[in-house]
């Protein structure tokens, strides 16, 4: 959990400090860089160290991961421009990507797969945690001790969490695996990803980036997915082995983790900006409206978990989760300049009790169907696919935002009319991402999980 909560708080605090750090180091236009930089690096680091961690152990990754990224926070609190900080984020990303992965491999690990779910389900009350600590903390420091200390602030709670790590943590690896590295494997999935996240990025503001770079770099995406399929079919030990697609549980969990990130994302991003744009609340004020709805994710995350735990069933919760879901964002769907702000509070609050259950339900039931020496990988997956879906819906959602505010509709409302509308489209789009994962849920194989030490082989 100390572990994990070192790159939790990364995401809630960067999003508070980083007006400020416009200001320090300039480069307005670059804003959104050493977002999209961390988590491309982070995406990459959760499957790539997922399955290094199978041939080195668990332990000596995590260290690695946590000394990366606290060698990495003091680069990125000494940066003197915005490209120093783009770079050193990425570098970050590396470390933040095995944090957030190998904790929830190490519990599917240490604990039979009923108690999997309760444990998993604490993990995830770190994030809720993080996200409703993150931005009022991030505000504290940033006003009293300067941005710099953000990334400061990540030393002593990383050298607190290495040194927990070092002393209790054993060193769990698989005897089985050979010590024979992917390096083709590396490279291609590498670069295949980095031109998809940049050609999405890109695409997030068609307006500005030429049509032929954006088509380039998805051309030159798909050709890297043909040669990283090709490189996995040959490899001793694969990146991602081509074989888990064969089992229906990971295919339907990769989905639904996919897509219950975009349903989440979609509110963590725009009830804030409803509140401010729409509602004029302050930014302070816009911050605490989000306090209950992150409040009831992290408590639907611990209450899922001990649901599956007490039961061996994950899913009708799926089915729940989805349903949940997507009674949040059809309420959110309704609002208008009109609107209340204690519904706003009541309509995040349903989304994140939908979102909360999510948190660990696909990663207990890719665990229990599969056996131990898959566990990394499958594990990584689950978090890689979330990653993916924020990448790719947080620039849909904006392009749907940019383009409602251009159309001859927002031309003839007022500006809080057209923000309401462009707002009420991102949500109606989200109704149809829980209608999927709902039609999907019903596809979910369920494997009843057991309460002794051996996992489903």
């Amino acid at each position: 959990m100390v572990g994990l909560l070192v790159a939790a708080f990364d995401y809630s605090i960067m999003g508070t400090a980083m007006p400020k750090v416009i200001n320090s180091l300039q480069g307005m236009e670059y804003y959104t860089w050493p977002f999209t930089s961390y988590m491309l690096t982070s995406t990459i680091a959760v499957i790539l160290f997922g399955k290094l961690s199978d041939i080195y152990g668990r332990k000596h990754v995590l260290i690695a991961g946590i000394i990366t990224f606290v060698i990495t926070s003091v680069m990125c609190g000494l940066a003197t421009s915005m490209f120093q900080l783009i770079i050193f984020r990425g570098i970050q990303g590396i470390g933040g990507g095995i944090l957030l992965s190998l904790p929830f491999i190490v519990v599917g690990e240490i604990f039979s797969p009923r108690d999997r779910a309760k444990y998993m389900g604490i993990l995830g009350s770190v994030f809720g945690l993080a996200d409703v600590m993150g931005p009022i903390l991030g505000g504290v420091i940033t006003d009293t001790l300067g941005w710099r200390w953000v990334f400061f602030i990540n030393v002593p709670i990383g050298i607190t969490a290495v040194t927990i790590i070092f002393y209790s943590l054993p060193n769990f690896k698989l005897p089985d695996v050979k010590k024979n590295i992917n390096i083709s494997g590396i490279i291609t999935f590498t670069l295949a990803l980095s031109a998809l996240f940049l050609a999405i990025t890109l695409a997030g503001n068609i307006n500005t980036s030429p049509l032929v770079e954006i088509v380039g770099l998805l051309v030159f995406s798909g050709v890297m997915l043909v040669l990283f399929i090709s490189a996995e079919k040959r490899a001793v030990e694969p990146v991602l082995p081509l074989s888990l697609f064969r089992n229906s549980i990971f295919n339907v969990s990769s989905v639904e983790s996919f897509l219950a990130a975009a349903l989440m994302f979609s509110g963590i991003i725009y009830i804030p900006l409803f509140a401010q744009g729409v509602l004029g609340m302050s930014s302070t004020n816009s911050g605490f409206i989000m306090v209950p709805m992150l409040f009831s994710l992290t408590l639907a995350s611990i209450i899922t978990g001990e649901i599956i735990s007490r039961t061996g069933k994950y899913k009708k919760l799926v089915i729940a989760e989805f349903i949940i879901t997507g009674l949040g964002v059809l309420l959110l769907a309704t609002m208008n300049e009109n609107t209340p702000y204690y519904m706003l509070i009541l309509y995040s609050t349903v989304l994140g009790v939908g979102s909360g259950m999510a948190y660990n339900i696909f990663n207990v039931a890719v665990q229990n169907a599969f056996p131990m020496r898959d566990i990394g990988v499958v594990t990584a997956s689950m978090r890689f696919f979330r990653n993916v879906g924020t990448i790719v819906f947080i620039p849909i959602f904006g392009y749907i935002m940019n383009f409602t505010l251009g159309s001859s509709t927002a031309v003839t409302a007022s500006y809080l009319q057209a923000l309401a509308i462009s707002i009420q489209n991102i949500f109606l789009t989200a109704i149809i991402l829980a209608f999927v994962g709902l039609i999907m849920a019903f596809f979910l194989q369920e494997i009843p999980l057991s309460g002794d030490e051996t996992t489903n082989s």
